[in-house]
């Protein structure tokens, strides 16, 4: 019996070309109801003392043909796959390519050269929400309700109540909230705002926040880093200034000026002849701005920056219209010079 179902295999085997005729012999001799098993069923006939030669034969029938399956079907596999090869259009290798090559965003350039510079720094990286809830976006960052600041910045309210994020200072009390003190970290992202479109205002930008909380935390730490980091992105010295600045979430407040790295310094038509750029608000974070993430402002102190992504990247590509950035227009895109 055993030996009639192994030739019969043998034929069915070679008969064999494709997947489907595959299953069905998988399953004509292994399956619940195959010649295998049912073999292995008629060991309840045999006598008891051939019980144990008959199922170790039935076995070894089952392992035999168990690896005959297993080398067909690498062998249907390999003709499938060469099939698939041979029906393949030829791709000549050794053609010259006439497409023109791709190249990364101008903003995700300037984001990942920054990026790059504050890890050097012990900065970590966090990722902000695009959606946030109205608390995150003002009130934790000492704007309250019906606070005068609120007009400086056209909302995008959805109907749940949450709104678009205005500003990367959206993630400073989640941040906070999450890594205590000490604490160094960066989050850049996408921000939005109802602006009159125009070559300086768009209603779509890219910001990058920082902020760093440790013990006798103090204005010259905010000056170190932001003249590294601004060295390291203009790949030359440059020197910073601060200027008082009002912004709710920080006391004092600075906007912080670097000096032109076109003309250093002398003035030219980047800098408006005025020899220094206006590059990010910062300053000391407020105490308030401490107590609601979760910091005790008698013990700690910080200070918080934040970088205009679009704004530097059109300075550093020599862009003078914002809407080329998120414009889509391949012509314009591709005359910006990102390698």
């Amino acid at each position: 019996m055993l030996e009639k179902i192994l030739k019969e295999f043998d034929l069915d085997y070679l008969a064999c070309q494709d997947k489907t005729a595959y299953n069905d012999l998988r399953v004509k001799y292994l399956g619940k109801s195959g010649k295998v098993t049912d073999a292995l069923k008629e060991i309840k006939n045999v006598p008891n003392e051939n019980k144990k030669a008959y199922g170790e034969s039935v076995n070894n029938l089952k392992v035999l043909i168990e690896k005959r399956l297993g080398e067909l079907s690498e062998k249907l596999e390999a003709m499938e796959f060469e099939k698939l090869m041979a029906d393949m259009e030829r791709v000549d290798l050794t053609v010259p390519n006439a497409e023109s090559v791709g190249s990364l965003h101008p903003i995700t350039i300037t984001q990942n050269k920054i990026v790059e510079i504050f890890k050097s720094m012990g900065f970590a990286v966090e990722d902000g929400n695009e959606v946030e809830t109205d608390y995150n976006n003002f009130e934790a960052v000492n704007i309250p309700k019906n606070h005068p600041a609120r007009d400086m910045q056209d909302t995008f309210y959805l109907e749940n109540g949450q709104v678009l994020k205005t500003h990367t200072s959206a993630s400073q009390n989640r941040i906070m909230r999450k890594y205590g003190a000490p604490l160094k970290a960066i989050f850049p992202g996408r921000c939005f705002r109802n602006e009159e479109l125009d070559a300086s205002h768009e209603n779509t930008f890219f910001q990058l926040e920082g902020m760093m909380i440790d013990k006798d935390i103090s204005i010259s730490n905010l000056i170190y880093f932001m003249k590294t980091m601004l060295s390291q992105v203009f790949g030359k010295e440059v020197n910073v200034r601060l200027r008082p600045g009002f912004f709710p979430f920080v006391e004092p407040g600075f906007e912080l000026d670097c000096s032109c790295p076109y003309c250093g310094g002398e003035g030219c038509s980047v800098c408006k002849k005025s020899g220094w750029i206006e590059l990010c608000p910062c300053g000391m974070i407020h105490p308030r701005v401490l107590e609601m993430g979760g910091i005790d402002p008698e013990e700690y102190q910080g200070f918080a920056f934040g970088l205009g992504l679009s704004r530097l990247a059109m300075m550093n590509f020599e862009i003078n219209d914002i809407r080329v950035l998120n414009g889509g227009k391949l012509k314009q895109l591709k005359q910006i010079k990102t390698k």
